[in-house]
């Protein structure tokens, strides 16, 4: 038998899988797939791009004008001609990339760079496929890793050590003994060769070739093969499930029920026979899976569907749990369903859990685990059951001022609860999103306790919008914005507090991440009421309708990132013309930093949560940033860090500012002796810190929630 590793490079991706092969006794080979990795964002267009960047350095005039997205574009197509060219047998020792005018132009304009084969062979394939130890994974960098055109790629480019990785996360298997190379990056005698080389070295004894004439095509080949296999016209990849998945019964997974037995084939729905569950619906649950990833590595018997296993002595791994909320059909007056388990493993890498209903078995509910993820160790869904030791001490202090009425609660014991609770679970700074949700959970259940006084109102919603923000990054975000959004249109009880006012529309702009294009465009029409009034055309004011400051309502209207592109160029344009009459009176620039993080926010390339299709188009930010440029920074508090972040890049030309404008941005940072993160963020794509992000957001988000945009 062999166990072939079969590596798939090709243009975005990088997949690989192991492959057992035994040969029979002159029947045809039986092929068994042992494991599947990730599928990385990682592949020839990185290579590609990197040489672009490369060959843009050297275009004649490069140091005046950057390529716009479409010249960039072009640049990487002459650069992908010229890596193979110069990484095939007997290659010339350079190649040039010509980059062709526009319009009339198209030959006249035309601009060339030369590449040497030795600088590409040290890009490509040092760069990419360096020689390593295997014990030498992946790296996890700080950094978004490689972006091309706004899409971040896997942090680290190095595919051998990727390789490396997934090897050592299967090592029970063995080593592999052969190797095949699929994706038109292998057309490159010198890649190939150096992973030949580098899995030998791994081994200790070279691998053998499995020969692929076409390895740009292999994948295609593959769908007509898997075609006619489930037809019954070609051999077919057996081994089914590589490992053994699991229920746990309790939360220290010492017990647990087999979902699915190691070897089950794909399509193949199994179900739990003899085994009935409880499930809950109409309210948030979680279903946990686990893996034995110690499996084939004894004798111990594979177990059978829907049996009890102690795992207690074996090697599991969680999977990504799923959260959700079951909704009842026709038994919507039920809290508890009695169902039984029906597990398929499909052929896209996910494990179905059916939840079928036992007194109807047309009821059911879909339940679907990826396969090749891990659980993200500290996040909201797998630190459910680890609160603080206090948490029910926390808990009860909520229901003390909005549960049942309590006559020995006054106003004081109201304004001090904030207190109560970080002196019994830390500075609220530091409260995860593990935390938080469980503390909205219990405000929202009290919510009603909220109307009875201004002081109860002010306070829920400020703790409430504090435990949600911003909106998402926990599963359950969904359905916990979809029953709160109904209060919107009741505003609030004590309207005339300024106070509550304020904390109504802090509410929601701390949630707004998490509302629909609709809702935002609800809560923009509020905004016009309030900032405009008779100039928006909207003369009578809703009774309903909370007042607000104009602070609160520019903050609200820049975190609004669903609305449309033509509903964001206004605001902003209404912000800019306020700025600019500020500026032209005498001694009347301060006190306008709210307005200028404003622009900065609805202007930024890099939304928060938005679509980046979203952004406002680039002109109408330049126009912005000339404004702000025309500021005296020293007068104007606030101007800098707008302009900081509505310059900050991307990593896509069609979005960013021209690097003319960046390079502006950058030099008056420096001599405004700003941040020197300032100054990155504007010249080069960077993962944004806690101070960034708090500038960004407009406060801080909470811990382990990391911006990405």
């Amino acid at each position: 038998a062999r166990l072939v590793l079969v590596c798939d490079v090709g243009g975005g991706t990088t997949d690989l899988s192991l492959v057992r092969v035994d040969h029979g006794d002159g029947a045809a080979p039986r092929l068994e797939r042992i494991a599947v990795g990730r599928h990385l964002m990682l592949g020839g267009d990185n290579m590609d791009l990197a040489l672009a960047h490369v060959a843009e350095s050297r275009l004649p005039g490069a140091a005046d004008t950057r390529l716009s997205a479409a010249q960039l574009a072009q640049l990487v197509e002459r650069c992908r001609d010229a890596k193979e060219r110069l990484l095939a047998a007997d290659a010339p020792a350079s190649a040039q990339v010509t980059l062709l005018g526009a319009g009339s132009r198209l030959i006249g304009a035309a601009r060339s760079a030369t590449l040497e084969r030795d600088e590409v062979e040290r890009i490509v394939v040092d760069g990419f496929f360096p020689r390593g130890s295997a014990d030498e994974g992946p790296r996890r960098e700080r950094s978004g890793g490689l972006v091309a055109f706004g899409l971040p790629y896997a942090s680290d480019p190095a595919v051998t050590r990727h390789i490396a990785g997934f090897l050592a996360q299967h090592a029970a298997s063995g080593r592999p003994d052969a190797l095949l190379l699929n994706g038109g990056v292998f057309r490159s005698e010198a890649i190939a060769d150096r992973l030949h080389a580098t899995l030998g070295d791994w081994r200790g004894a070279p691998l053998h070739s499995l020969h692929n004439a076409d390895p740009d095509v292999a994948v295609a080949r593959g769908a007509v093969a898997y075609a006619l296999a489930r037809r019954g016209l070609a051999p077919r990849i057996g081994g089914g499930s590589p490992r053994s998945y699991f229920l746990p019964l309790d939360e220290a997974r010492s017990r647990a029920v087999c979902v699915l037995p190691r070897g089950s084939e794909e399509g193949r729905e199994i179900r739990l026979e003899g085994r009935s569950f409880e499930l809950r619906v109409g309210e948030p649950v979680r279903f946990d899976l686990v893996s034995a990833i110690d499996d084939g590595a004894d004798d111990r018997p594979v177990p059978r569907a829907g049996e009890l296993v102690d795992l207690g002595a074996r090697e599991v791994r969680p999977l990504p749990p799923v959260t959700t909320v079951v909704r009842a059909g026709d038994g919507a007056g039920r809290r508890h369903i009695a169902v039984e388990l029906a597990a398929t493993l499909t052929e896209v890498g996910t494990l179905d859990v059916q939840c079928i209903a036992l007194d109807d078995p047309s009821q059911r509910w879909q339940l679907a685990f990826q396969l090749r993820a891990d659980a993200v160790p500290g996040s909201a869904a797998a630190s459910a059951t680890g609160l603080p030791p206090r948490f029910s001490e926390a808990v009860e202090a909520i229901e003390r001022v909005f549960g049942a009425r309590d006559r020995s609660v006054g106003p004081r014991d109201v304004k001090q609860l904030r207190g109560r609770l970080e002196s019994l679970l830390g500075g609220r700074e530091r409260w995860p999103t593990a935390l938080l949700r469980p503390l909205y959970d219990a405000l929202w259940q009290r919510a009603r306790g909220r109307h009875r006084s201004a002081d109860h109102e002010r306070l829920w919603l400020s703790l409430a919008g504090w435990c949600l923000r911003p909106g998402f990054g926990d599963p359950l975000d969904g359905w916990r914005i979809e029953r709160l959004w109904p209060i919107f249109e009741s505003g609030v009880r004590h309207g005339r507090d300024r106070q509550v006012q304020a904390e109504w529309w802090t509410f929601w702009r701390r949630v707004a991440g998490g509302l629909d294009g609709a809702a935002q465009e609800r809560l923009l029409q509020d905004f016009a009421l309030n900032l405009q009034g008779d100039e928006a055309g909207l003369h009578d004011r809703p009774p309903e309708l909370v007042a607000g400051g104009r602070d609160d309502m520019v903050r609200l209207g820049a975190s609004l990132e669903r609305v449309p592109v033509a509903h964001k160029v206004e605001i902003g344009d209404w912000l800019v013309d306020r700025v600019r009459e500020l500026a032209s009176a005498s001694g009347a620039q301060a006190g306008e930093a709210w307005t200028l993080w404003a622009i900065g926010r609805i202007g930024a390339r890099s939304p928060l949560y938005g679509s980046a299709h979203g952004v406002v188009p680039t002109d109408t930010a330049l126009a912005w940033l000339d404004t702000l440029l025309a500021l005296d920074w020293a007068l104007v508090d606030g101007a800098a860090a707008a302009a900081a972040n509505l310059a900050r890049s991307s990593g896509d030309r069609a979005r960013d500012l021209p690097s003319e404008a960046r390079e502006r941005v950058v030099a008056r940072l420096q001599a405004h002796r700003a941040p020197p993160a300032w100054s990155e963020r504007v010249r080069e794509v960077v993962v944004l810190d806690e101070a960034g992000e708090r500038g960004v957001f407009g406060e801080s988000l909470p811990p382990g929630l990391r911006l990405i945009g």
